[in-house]
């Protein structure tokens, strides 16, 4: 029986995962990855202790993908519940509440949940001032990372839970295609 897990939660790669985020997140026992993934082989770089859960974000679609990874990104679902020790944790990419997705609504729509995981907007949050909790990692990958790539990992046991915020320095690469 598990106790206590550790969950990598990233989102916004943009086909390009920032290694130092895979480093990271690889070390958790699941991983959640919260859409716009834009590749398979960022899927692929992804190896929890456990299980890698993802959904599908406004850019993850065969016209945007390779025609290779079809399969792959028609088979991503557009929200998970992921049952964890000490409750419900709900992803979805929040593209659908637009660019500034109100807190108060994903909490209406995700009451049942402890934690409710976004994306869409690159923009770090961790509100933790309600329940349930909401938060969006930011970006993982190159595109609009907001001060660097960054991801959140959770501490999650029967009695308590815990996040992380890790971000990283941008690299020359990550400033170079920010400014372009």
């Amino acid at each position: 029986m598990i106790t206590a897990i550790t969950v990598g939660i990233l989102s916004d790669t943009h086909g390009f995962l920032d290694p130092r985020i895979a480093e990271t997140v690889n070390q958790c026992d699941y991983i959640i990855h919260a859409g716009d993934i834009m590749g398979a082989h960022v899927l692929r770089a992804l190896e929890p202790g456990l299980q890698l859960h993802a959904v599908a974000g406004n850019n993850d679609n065969a016209m945007v993908w390779i025609d290779e990874e079809a399969d792959v990104v028609n088979s991503l679902p557009s929200k998970l519940k992921l049952n964890l020790p000490g409750g419900l944790l709900i992803i979805e990419h929040g593209h659908r509440l637009g660019n500034n997705p109100e807190h108060d609504q994903l909490r209406w729509d995700h009451a049942e949940a402890r934690l409710v995981i976004y994306g869409h907007t690159h923009k770090r949050v961790i509100d933790t001032s309600e329940s349930p909790w909401v938060v969006n990692p930011g970006a993982a990958g190159k595109v609009r990372t907001k001060g660097g790539p960054s991801c959140l990992v959770l501490n999650a046991s029967e009695s308590d839970w815990h996040i992380k915020e890790i971000v990283f320095p941008d690299s020359e690469i990550n400033t170079r295609d920010q400014a372009a």
